[in-house]
C-alpha cells in the first residue's frame, strides 16, 4: 500500500511539472538590415544575448524504479539536430548521481535519493561543438530540488520516560510532556505534522494531541497509591496529522504515584499487657507496642503519648526512630507492696500531619496494663543521710546518734547494722547491730579532723545479700583545749641609744580552737619579770601587744641579748594561757633608728644566706673546678709524645677476651706503640698508674725470642737495638702487671686480657695480615716445632702430610 501511494504521488508530480521541465530559448543572428527573430512558442520576444537558461528542476525522492529516473531536458538554439552539438554537465553529483545525454540533453538520476540526507543539488551545463570543442553557449547554473514524501516515522527523544505524580491528585494534573520529531519536510504537505495519542494507560491518564502533555484522567478517589503505585503508559505520535496512511512512533512512560499522608496510624491490638520487676531502675524498658501506617517514609513517622491512667507519672513512652515502635520505660521507683499494677492509655498519631486529610480518626488509642512483680528488696533507711554532732572531749563509749532501716518486703524481716570499715580505717566509731546506735571507740581531736564521714550498712537477716548503705556525717564540736601562741617567730632588736617607753615590736597570737564568739587574746609580762624587767608589755586591746623599753640606754658589750617572757591568755572557757619568750638583741643604730651592727649571734640569726644563693655559689664552684681539670688534661695531652712516630712502624694488637663484655668496644687495650716506644710511654707514668678496665690474672714473663725476623716485611733493625727493645718491652709489661695485681684500691672486673708481643727478630716473622702476600707455592711448616710447646699443636696441624687427611 505504501509503495502504491508513493508511485501515484510521483506520477502526479511528473504530469504537473511536464510543462516546466523544458525551457528553451532560441536566438537568431541579426544582420544590418534589421531582420526580426523568430522564437518557438506563442509569444514573440525581442532578441537577447542568452540563448538558453534553466532555473531549477524537481525530482521526487525515494524513486523505486529499475531504470534511471528522468529529470528533464536541456535544449539549446545552437542544436539544429545535425548531431554536431554536445551537452556537458558539471557540478554536484554530475556523472555519478546525475547524467546527461550528450546528444539530446536529457537529464537522468542514476540512483534513489533521500531528501533527508540532501534536499537539493546545484549543477552547471553548457553546449560545445563536437568538431572544434568550442563552447556554443555560456555555462548556465541550475538547481535540482527533491520533492519530499512521507518516508520517515516520528521518533521520540527518549525510548522510556519516567515520571511521578502525587496520589489523590485532581483530574487534569500535569505529569510530564513527551516530544517526538519527524525528519520529513514540515514545509511541504503534512508529512511532518504530528498528533499524539495514548494507546495504553486508559482510563487513568490522557495526553494532549498537539503538545504531548500527559495528565491525570481520574479523580482523587481513584488514584490511591495504597491500591496501585506504578503505571505503564504507551504514547503514540502519528504524522500526516493523524490521517490514515501516516506513520507512527511510540514511547513508554512509567508513572509512579508518590505518597501523601492520607492514612493515620493504627494499633495492631487494642490491649497490651506487660510485667516489670519492682526493682527496675529509672529508664528500664517495660515493653514495646506497635502501630501500622499504610503510608511510607516521612508520612509514616509517628509518636506515642500516655494520655490517661494511674501510671502517667510512673511510666514514660518514646518512639524508636528505627522501628517506629513505642517503647514504655520506668520513670520512678516501683513498690509492689504499695501498688502491684498500673493501667495507662496510649495514643498514637503521625508526626507530620497533612491538613487536607486530617479528621477525627487521625489518632488511635490502645490500653496498656503493667503488672509489678514482687522482688526481694534490700532494707531501706528512713533518711537519705544522717548528720550527727559530738564534742571533742567526749568519753569513749558515748552514743553519737542512731540510724534506722526497715525491710520493705511484706515479710518485714529483721535487719542488721554494721559500719563499712573502708570509711572508718582508724576504727573511731562502732554501731550496735540490732538498734543502729552509733557510739565512740576512740577519743577525738577537732583540731586534727573536724568532720568524720562514715558509711553504715544494713543487711536483711533472711537474705544477707540484700543490703543497702547510708552516709553518716559526724561533726566534732570544739572545746577550748588549746592555749594561744605567738603568731610567728619574731626577730626583735633594740638600739643602744633609745628612749624609755619606746615600742620596739608588735606581737599577735593564734589559737587552734575556734570559739563561736571569735578569738579574744590578752597579753601581759610574766609575773616573775614584772619588777626587774628591762622591757614592758602593753596590751593594745585588738588581739595585739606592743613591747616597750623601760630605759634609755643599752650596751651590747655589757649584755647583747634579753629574754622577754609574754603571757598570752584567751577569753574562752575554760581559759587557756601560755608564755611565749621574745628574744631582743642589742644593736648599734644610726640616728634614724636603723640597725647598723649587732653581735655575731645576732647577725647569724637575723641575716643569713638563703638556700638559693648557697646553691648558686656551689654550682659556680663546681663549674670552675671542672674548667680547671679540663684545661689541665688538655695541656698534659699536648705535651705527651706520640706513641707511634713513624707510619711505617705498623704492629698488630692481639687482644684475647674471656668475658661477657668488652669486645670491640673495649678502648682500654694496650697500644702496641707504647711497647715499641717505652721512652714515650715513660712520660705517661702518672696517667698509666690509673686502673684500667682489665686486670691480668697472671704475671706473664715472656722469654726472649730466638730468631729475629722482619715483621710485616720491614727491614730488620740491628741486633743491639733488638735486644734493647725486647728488654724494655718485657720490663714494661711486667711492671704494668705488678701494679695492677698489687693495687688494693682497684675494684674487681670480670674481664681478662692477655698481651703478647712478637718483637723483632722472631723466627715466626709477623702474623699480621697487613704484610702478608698471596703465594701459590707450598710452604714448609716444620720449623714450628722449634718454637716450643706453645706452638706444638700448630706444628702438628700444619706439619702433617696431605696423605694423612685423605
Amino acid at each position: 500500500m505504501r509503495t502504491l501511494l508513493l508511485c501515484i504521488t510521483w506520477l502526479c508530480l511528473c504530469l504537473s511539472l511536464e510543462g516546466l521541465s523544458l525551457i528553451s530559448w532560441r536566438t537568431e543572428a541579426v544582420d544590418g538590415r534589421g531582420s526580426g527573430a523568430a522564437i518557438r512558442g506563442k509569444k514573440l520576444l525581442r532578441r537577447v544575448k542568452r540563448g538558453w537558461m534553466w532555473n531549477q528542476f524537481f525530482l521526487q525522492e525515494e524513486y523505486t524504479g529499475s531504470d534511471y529516473q528522468y529529470i528533464g531536458k536541456l535544449q539549446s538554439d545552437q542544436d539544429h539536430g545535425n548531431g554536431v552539438v554536445r551537452y556537458v554537465l558539471s557540478g554536484e553529483g554530475a556523472g555519478s548521481i546525475f547524467v546527461i545525454d550528450q546528444n539530446n540533453g536529457d537529464l537522468h538520476a542514476t540512483r534513489r535519493l533521500d531528501r533527508e540526507e540532501k534536499s537539493f543539488y546545484i549543477l552547471r551545463a553548457t553546449v560545445v561543438d563536437k568538431r572544434t570543442g568550442q563552447k556554443l553557449e555560456p555555462e548556465t547554473e541550475f538547481t535540482i530540488k527533491l520533492h519530499d514524501i512521507n518516508d520517515n516515522e516520528p521518533t521520540f527523544s527518549k525510548e522510556v520516560y519516567t515520571a511521578t505524580v502525587p496520589e489523590r491528585s485532581d483530574i487534569g494534573t500535569s505529569i510530564i510532556q513527551v516530544t517526538a520529531t519527524d525528519a520529513d519536510d514540515s514545509m511541504y504537505g503534512s508529512s511532518a505534522k504530528l498528533v499524539y495519542s495514548i494507546s495504553q494507560g486508559h482510563p487513568y491518564f490522557s495526553v494532549d494531541p498537539n503538545t504531548g502533555v500527559i495528565r491525570t484522567a481520574l479523580g482523587p478517589g481513584d488514584m490511591d497509591r495504597e491500591q496501585r503505585e506504578h503505571y505503564q503508559v504507551v504514547i503514540e505520535a502519528k504524522d500526516m496529522a493523524g490521517q490514515r496512511g501516516g506513520l507512527t512512533g511510540t514511547t513508554v512512560v512509567n508513572i509512579s504515584l508518590t505518597d501523601v499522608n492520607d492514612n493515620p496510624p493504627r494499633f495492631t491490638q487494642s490491649i497490651y499487657q506487660f510485667r516489670v520487676p519492682e526493682l527496675a531502675k529509672s529508664g528500664t524498658p517495660v515493653g514495646r507496642i506497635q502501630a501500622t501506617d499504610r503510608d511510607v517514609g516521612r508520612n509514616a513517622e509517628m509518636y506515642f503519648t500516655i494520655i490517661s491512667g494511674d501510671g502517667m507519672d510512673v511510666y514514660e513512652i518514646f518512639t524508636d526512630k528505627d522501628t517506629q515502635e513505642g517503647v514504655i520505660t520506668v520513670s520512678k521507683p516501683l513498690d509492689f507492696e504499695k501498688k502491684p499494677s498500673y493501667t495507662v492509655e496510649i495514643q498514637v498519631q503521625n508526626t507530620h500531619m497533612d491538613p487536607r486529610f486530617m479528621s477525627a480518626g487521625s489518632k488511635d488509642v490502645a490500653t496498656v496494663r503493667i503488672a509489678v512483680e514482687d522482688m526481694d528488696e534490700p532494707p531501706m533507711f528512713d533518711k537519705a543521710s544522717y548528720v550527727m554532732e559530738l564534742k571533742e572531749d567526749a568519753e569513749v563509749g558515748v552514743a553519737v546518734g542512731s540510724v534506722s532501716a526497715v525491710d520493705p518486703d511484706a515479710a518485714r524481716s529483721m535487719v542488721k547494722y554494721s559500719i563499712d570499715r573502708r570509711t572508718d580505717m582508724d576504727r573511731l566509731f562502732n554501731i550496735h547491730p540490732g538498734n543502729g546506735s552509733v557510739f565512740l571507740l576512740k577519743r577525738l581531736d577537732r583540731e586534727e579532723a573536724a568532720w568524720h564521714n562514715i558509711s553504715v550498712l544494713c543487711l536483711s537477716s533472711d537474705n544477707p545479700r540484700q543490703s543497702s548503705h547510708v552516709p553518716v556525717y559526724i561533726q566534732v564540736l570544739d572545746i577550748n583545749d588549746n592555749p594561744p601562741t605567738f603568731a610567728t617567730v619574731y626577730e626583735t632588736f633594740v638600739c643602744e641609744r633609745t628612749k624609755a617607753g619606746q615600742p620596739i615590736q608588735t606581737v599577735s597570737a593564734v589559737d587552734a580552737d575556734e570559739p563561736s564568739s571569735g578569738h579574744k587574746f590578752f597579753f601581759s609580762l610574766a609575773p616573775e619579770k614584772m619588777h626587774r624587767s628591762n622591757f614592758t608589755v602593753r596590751d593594745n586591746g585588738d588581739n595585739t601587744a606592743s613591747i616597750l623599753t623601760r630605759r634609755a640606754s643599752y650596751s651590747r658589750l655589757h649584755q647583747s641579748i634579753y629574754l622577754v617572757p609574754v603571757v598570752i591568755t584567751d577569753g574562752d572557757y575554760p581559759m587557756q594561757s601560755s608564755t611565749g619568750t621574745l628574744t631582743v638583741r642589742v644593736c648599734t643604730c644610726d640616728r634614724d633608728g636603723n640597725m647598723e651592727l649587732c653581735n655575731p649571734e645576732a647577725l647569724s640569726s637575723s641575716a643569713g644566706i638563703s638556700t638559693g644563693a648557697l646553691i648558686a655559689i656551689l654550682l659556680c664552684a663546681i663549674i670552675l673546678l671542672m674548667i680547671v681539670v679540663l684545661f689541665t688534661a688538655l695541656k698534659r695531652q699536648r705535651k705527651q709524645e706520640p706513641l707511634i712516630i713513624s707510619k711505617e712502624d705498623v704492629r698488630d694488637n692481639v687482644v684475647s677476651y674471656n668475658d661477657e663484655g668488652g669486645g670491640e668496644e673495649d678502648t682500654q687495650a694496650f697500644d702496641i706503640g707504647a711497647l715499641r716506644h717505652p721512652d714515650a710511654a715513660t712520660s705517661m707514668e702518672e696517667s698509666a698508674k690509673q686502673r684500667r678496665d682489665i686486670i691480668p690474672t697472671d704475671t706473664l714473663l715472656y722469654p726472649p725470642l730466638r730468631r729475629p725476623v722482619a715483621a710485616n716485611n720491614l727491614m730488620m733493625p740491628p741486633a743491639s737495638l733488638v735486644s734493647r727493645d725486647n728488654g724494655d718491652v718485657r720490663e714494661f709489661i711486667n711492671q704494668r702487671i705488678l701494679e695492677n695485681d698489687c693495687n688494693p684500691t682497684a675494684p674487681p672486673y670480670d674481664s681478662l686480657a692477655t698481651y703478647a708481643y712478637e718483637g723483632t727478630g722472631s723466627v715466626a716473622e709477623s702474623l699480621s695480615s697487613l704484610g702478608s702476600v698471596s703465594s701459590e707455592a707450598e710452604q714448609d711448616y716444620h720449623y714450628l716445632s722449634d718454637w716450643g710447646p706453645r706452638f706444638r699443636k700448630l706444628a702438628d696441624l700444619y706439619g702433617a702430610e696431605d696423605s694423612d687427611f685423605s
